[in-house]
């Protein structure tokens, strides 16, 4: 048998580099400044909302099943658990985006968001880290 030209072999490596450059520009396609940038505005229009008591506006940032966990757990329509909990609202001091979930670090707490086709919305709100436990959140989804 005739060994691949050398042609042949270059072909052949640059057809694998895709399998391993493709994971890792995809991990990272999740962390571009657009998508930390997108991720931000929808924490920081979560918590405009919050300051200005558009309770309505806040329901609708939620997810749907962070939306439908708050409704049930509390026997009331969103807006009215929202008033309940008197969650604070604050200013975000950092933000990580993992793919298509981020995490939102602000003065009273942290917001966990995850993108949805609609856009980013807030899945967990109100929580305050727990020394080797997870997060409690007053809203979670």
């Amino acid at each position: 048998m005739n060994s691949p030209s050398w042609l042949t072999r270059r072909i052949r490596s640059w057809i694998r580099i895709p399998r391993t450059v493709l994971p890792v520009a995809l991990v990272l396609s999740g962390c571009t400044p657009a998508g930390e940038a997108a991720a931000r505005m929808a924490g920081d229009r979560f918590q405009t909302a919050l300051r200005d008591h558009d309770l309505t506006g806040a329901c609708q940032l939620l997810s749907e099943e962070a939306r439908d966990k708050l409704e049930s757990g509390s026997g009331k329509p969103c807006p009215t658990a929202l008033a309940d909990i008197d969650l604070p609202a604050g200013t975000a001091n950092s933000i990580e985006v993992w793919w298509d979930n981020a995490q939102v670090r602000l003065d009273p707490g942290v917001l966990f968001l995850a993108e949805f086709r609609g856009g980013w919305k807030v899945t967990a709100a109100g929580c305050q880290p727990r020394p080797d436990m997870p997060y409690d959140c007053d809203v979670e989804g």
